[in-house]
């Protein structure tokens, strides 16, 4: 007689182990609401540009907390506005130094900034 691979269930209703209403093997507690913004944001993504290739990580307003210097206007990026998070992938002295020498952007500056070529 072949196999059936139907998962089984309980005709009483009861919950079994294998049940959701049991809890299971992935935890008995509720699911946490998922925070989009925190998701979308906290992913750098890579971007080649003539002036090299750059890792670029949005930050959303809410958690911009600090003020920083624009290198593309040289002005100030307020707390409260949402901008992005540049450093090069490409560092001659590897990722770490490349993550260590960050600058924040305006996201309008980070997208019409000139390019050097050399």
């Amino acid at each position: 007689m072949p196999r059936s691979n139907r998962p089984r269930r309980a005709k009483t209703g009861r919950a079994t182990p294998g049940n959701a209403a049991g809890g299971g093997k992935h935890g008995s507690g509720p699911v946490p609401e998922l925070d989009l913004e925190r998701a979308r944001a906290g992913i750098a993504r890579r971007e080649s540009a003539p002036d090299g290739v750059w890792m670029v990580r949005t930050m959303t307003a809410r958690k911009a907390e600090k003020a920083y210097i624009c290198p593309g206007c040289s002005t100030a990026v307020l707390p409260g506005i949402a901008h992005l998070v540049v450093w090069a992938d490409d560092h001659l002295f590897g990722e770490a130094a490349g993550l260590a020498e960050r600058r924040h952007w305006h996201t309008n500056c980070w997208t019409s900034r000139n390019f050097r070529y050399r």
